[in-house]
């Protein structure tokens, strides 16, 4: 049988060939760029004509704009490999990426035309993106992967909810717990198949040795505690309940990310960035358990999974399907490698600035740091995303198999 193509004829701009390009592009600018617009934002030395506060639009641009961004990005690359069908291209995904432009606007000048229509312009790109993400999965009859597009759709209902809880009561309390459990879950399930996986296929390559354990029962197990604890907290946040399964789900995970044999790939940065990314998800549930108790700020668990864990992994997943889908090398540059140290630094000093360690400085040094992160893979990037790809033609789904 000759090999399924890789990609329909396509003669438009590359930016528009393949799903990762666009948006990994606009959730890098946009990661970077909203911190820059926060601080002055926040300190009320900047005005932003958005009906939400400071503190609420920083978490919800940062959730429902670069993370769905981002998620947007993984998701239109890995659906073909998993489907084998065509990915989404030239004018349909241009769609896609006016209407991700589109909420980023709606919500910045939703003062000036209502949060009822910020809400209904912002929620058409997650809505959209549901539905190709389901009309792919279930047309390659690829029926595991459904639940990708169910948490997506638990994303939408989370986005919807924020606008509605922010406009009717003047903050979005719950509903930014609920969108942040809503990412960590997605982080949880992809991570546990790519982490171990290219940890896998890097280690057989170098002789014997232990090598990470495949998905299994235990595997399940972290899902579904993870899932129950932060359920928990979305509803109780304060609950000693909640802290202790908060605890045990910190416990698991740290069990998990343990079982694959991170320690072994220290050397090869685009493999150990993965880890150390996976590391803020177990710091996470522990610093939010103690801030159940009461012995922490909120701020400081909630800061290990959004700055830590969402942003490391988003950098390191980005930076490695780029240079794969676009036939370069996967070696992490010099600049690569700064990304992944400053998104650290500032996860890290953000951490410390919410548990009240430091000077005061320390949360400009953490936003700075950060912002740079994203900003440096934007430029060193560039042209990585928006150029051809180099070498021979993309791999067929069937070479792939």
């Amino acid at each position: 049988m000759a090999p399924i193509p890789r990609l329909r004829s396509y003669e438009g701009p590359a930016l528009l060939s393949y799903g990762f390009r666009p948006f990994f592009l606009l959730a890098a600018l946009q990661a970077g760029l909203t911190i820059l617009v926060w601080l002055p934002f926040v300190t009320g030395h900047l005005t932003v004509p958005t009906a939400f506060g400071p503190i609420d639009w920083h978490i919800h641009e940062m959730l429902f704009g670069y993370q769905a961004a981002a998620i947007a990005g993984f998701l239109l690359t890995a659906i073909p490999n998993w489907t084998g069908r065509l990915p989404v291209q030239g004018t349909p995904l241009l769609v896609l990426v006016l209407a991700w432009l589109a909420g980023r606007i709606a919500v910045s000048a939703s003062a000036w035309i209502g949060w009822r229509l910020a809400m209904a312009v912002d929620a058409l790109f997650l809505l959209l993106l549901a539905a190709a993400a389901a009309r792919e999965i279930l047309a390659g009859r690829n029926w595991r992967n459904l639940k990708v597009v169910v948490l997506v759709c638990l994303l939408l209902a989370a986005n919807l909810a924020f606008h509605l809880e922010a406009g009717l009561t003047g903050g979005a309390e719950i509903s930014r717990r609920f969108a942040i459990a809503v990412v960590l879950m997605l982080v949880l399930l992809i991570a546990g198949r790519i982490v171990p996986s290219f940890t896998r296929n890097w280690l057989a390559q170098r002789g014997a040795g232990r090598l990470p354990v495949p998905f299994a029962g235990f595997d399940k197990l972290v899902l579904a505690a993870s899932a129950i604890a932060l359920a928990l907290w979305v509803a109780l946040p304060d609950s000693p309940a909640s802290g202790l399964v908060l605890g045990i789900a910190a416990l698991l995970n740290l069990v998990r990310l343990a079982r694959w044999a991170g320690d072994r790939c220290w050397r090869n940065p685009l493999l150990i960035i993965l880890h150390v990314g996976y590391l803020f998800v177990p710091v996470g549930f522990a610093l939010t358990a103690a801030a159940s108790f009461g012995f922490v700020s909120t701020g400081a668990g909630l800061h290990a999974w959004t700055a830590g864990a969402f942003g490391t992994m988003t950098l390191a997943v980005m930076s490695r399907a780029s240079l794969g889908h676009t036939g370069r090398p996967l070696v992490a540059t010099a600049a690569t490698q700064a990304c992944y140290v400053l998104v650290v630094i500032g996860t890290v000093a953000r951490i410390c600035s919410a548990l009240g360690h430091g000077p005061a400085a320390l949360l400009h040094v953490a936003a700075l740091s950060w912002s740079l992160a994203f900003l440096v893979f934007a430029l060193a990037y560039w042209q990585v995303l928006t150029g051809a790809r180099l070498g021979a033609k993309a791999p067929s789904v069937a070479q792939q198999a």
